[in-house]
């Protein structure tokens, strides 16, 4: 009986202490970091000094999200579809290949 109120109490005391510990951060939305440059820029650096434990932890990836959709809208960024995106592939291999074959037939 006493290994049992012993155990017990230990127990309780285990579940106290584990909240405890710091409360969570709330997790922002891509659209949110979008809108809030210091706080996006604020996890982007919190992010990049603790890699490891902290890249993929959804407020990361979704401040890092935003700053990409935020960056490729300012360069007037491709949104294509799976079809065009097909398309633009192939027409760049073409490209590159017309290159290759010219560079090679000026070799000769």
């Amino acid at each position: 009986m006493k290994k049992l109120s012993t155990l017990l109490i230990y127990s309780f005391v285990a579940l106290g202490l584990s909240g405890c510990g710091e409360k969570p951060e709330p997790v922002q939305t891509v659209d949110w970091y979008k809108e809030h440059e210091a706080e996006r820029t604020a996890m982007i650096k919190k992010c990049e000094n603790n890699p490891g434990e902290l890249a993929a932890t959804p407020n990361c990836v979704n401040a890092t999200r935003a700053a990409n959709k935020l960056t490729w809208s300012s360069r007037k960024g491709l949104n294509l579809d799976a079809n065009s995106a097909k398309e633009l592939w192939d027409r760049i291999e073409k490209e590159h290949e017309a290159k290759r074959e010219k560079a090679a037939k000026e070799k000769k």
